[in-house]
């Protein structure tokens, strides 16, 4: 590391202003400071220092994601096997998936990144590292079919449009990585919709199975939603096993609760994450399904037991990962407990009344993203009306 170190600062004028390659500024300053941690300090004023930059919290944050990442590569490949009724080696199917899934990838980052990158260019100032996570999030709440140029439109109107026009890093109101999904399923429903093709269809470099053409595959919340057993793609019932280990239909990353939860305690453990949001979202979630399930009894939605309501879908991704965004979330301690139970019950609320579209949990994070500045408001107003209270009776 003293060799890169030395190596960048013998080319860091170059970048400065007076510099031969002073244009490209803030991309040696965001190559720097991901490489190294900075060690500027403010001119005047005074400042709070913690122990680790926006950065390394960042970083965490794509750690936590990795145990859902590696079990969507693997299922990618274990849904087109068992699709195709074929039998492949562990190896094989992860290997399957993850060249299905390094593709969205890397347009994912080369859109968003390349975007930010102009951006910083063009207002001169150093590029934020917020995208760290949303390049990463983006391809992993989308379905297995989705095509690379519907990811690449949808993550240049999310970067631009929720999140460079506030401003950039930490000023958008709304989940980037959420908006890019909200675009596909407002502007392309067919590629995003419960029954269409959840399970990749095509081989790889001689990994995985052609499956016919035009073979569909529902969600487990689509089948819900039919009043229909919950089924694989080969037709056979899934167990509370599968819905568990992830190995089911489903968005990339969405599916396994078991590697989800080895994020969130992650999260929990470096206190990156709010433990109030993501324990309000499924008391939320879980007081929501009782109610229904004791009002409804006509609607199949409502008889999913409220334990498959935590479990299918985007549900348990969204409460760790999407709702314990820390700049699109509430602040205040007491804002953090309502905000996070809106998220779980709205989910559940659209989830149930609105048949046509099982997976509540996109609009509900972004409804409540909306919700939280005046939920904050709300909080720290009255407190101060109860200080004034307070203050009233002692004179």
């Amino acid at each position: 590391m003293k060799i890169l170190r030395n190596y960048l600062n013998k080319i860091k004028p170059n970048f400065e202003e007076g510099g031969k390659l002073s244009a490209l500024r803030s991309v040696f300053d965001g190559m720097e400071t991901f490489l190294f941690v900075p060690n500027d300090t403010a001119k005047n004023g005074s400042n709070i220092h913690d122990a680790i930059d926006s950065k390394r919290i960042m970083s965490f944050v794509v750690i936590a994601l990795l145990p859902a990442l590696l079990v969507g590569m693997y299922n990618i490949g274990y849904q087109n096997y068992l699709a195709a009724g074929q039998e492949g080696t562990l190896i094989q199917m992860f290997l399957y998936g993850l060249l299905v899934m390094l593709p969205k990838i890397i347009v994912s980052y080369g859109v968003g990144l390349g975007i930010e990158f102009i951006a910083a260019q063009l207002k001169k100032e150093e590029i934020h590292e917020g995208f760290l996570v949303s390049g990463l999030l983006i391809p992993m709440i989308v379905p297995v079919g989705c095509p690379l140029w519907i990811i690449a439109i949808a993550t240049a109107f999310a970067v631009i449009f929720a999140k460079e026009v506030f401003g950039g890093t930490g000023m958008n109101i709304v989940n980037v990585a959420l908006i890019a999904r909200a675009f596909i399923f407002f502007a392309y429903p067919s590629v995003i919709s419960g029954d269409s093709v959840w399970v990749a269809t095509e081989s790889i470099f001689g990994l995985g199975c052609d499956l016919p053409d035009g073979y569909t595959c529902a969600t487990a919340l689509q089948f819900a939603a039919n009043g229909a057993e919950i089924t694989g793609a080969a037709g056979a019932a899934l167990t509370s096993c599968d819905m568990l280990s992830g190995l089911m239909p489903g968005s990339i990353g969405e599916t396994s609760v078991i590697a989800i939860a080895l994020g969130a305690a992650l999260l929990l453990w470096s206190g990156v994450a709010s433990w109030k949001i993501m324990l309000s979202v499924f008391v939320g979630g879980i007081a929501m399904s009782l109610l229904f399930e004791n009002t409804l009894p006509e609607n199949p939605v409502a008889q999913v037991p409220f334990w498959q309501h935590l479990i299918l879908g985007g549900f348990c991704f969204g409460a760790v990962f999407m709702a314990t965004d820390p700049v699109t979330s509430a602040r205040t301690e007491v804002g953090k407990h309502i905000y996070g139970f809106g998220i779980g019950a709205m989910a559940i609320l659209i989830r149930v009344l609105n048949p046509g579209y099982p997976e509540g949990m996109m609009l509900a994070i972004l409804l409540m993203n909306v919700t939280a500045p005046f939920i904050d408001y709300c909080v720290v107003q009255a407190n101060v009306n109860a200080r004034a209270r307070r203050l009233t009776k002692k004179n």
